[in-house]
């Protein structure tokens, strides 16, 4: 290993796929909700954004629905 390396003379090359790996958004959630998992977060030692992730993933994966009941005013 050397003890010095010139990085100026390195060439990288970006990773091609990680752009379609994750996508940048905006979402509004509830106060309560980021709350939630924030304080999961703190007991998992995983961030808050990534356990809304993999939830959400696990949604996706076993193709969950949420479970609407719209109240009729008529």
């Amino acid at each position: 290993m050397k003890n010095e390396y010139e990085l100026d003379k390195m060439e990288g090359k970006r990773n091609p796929y990680a752009r379609k790996l994750k996508r940048q958004i905006t979402i509004r959630l509830s106060i309560d909700v980021i709350d939630y998992f924030k304080e999961l977060a703190v007991e998992t030692g995983i961030p808050y954004q990534l356990l809304i992730d993999l939830y959400l993933s696990e949604c996706t994966a076993s193709r969950r629905r949420p479970s609407l009941e719209w109240n009729s005013t008529a």
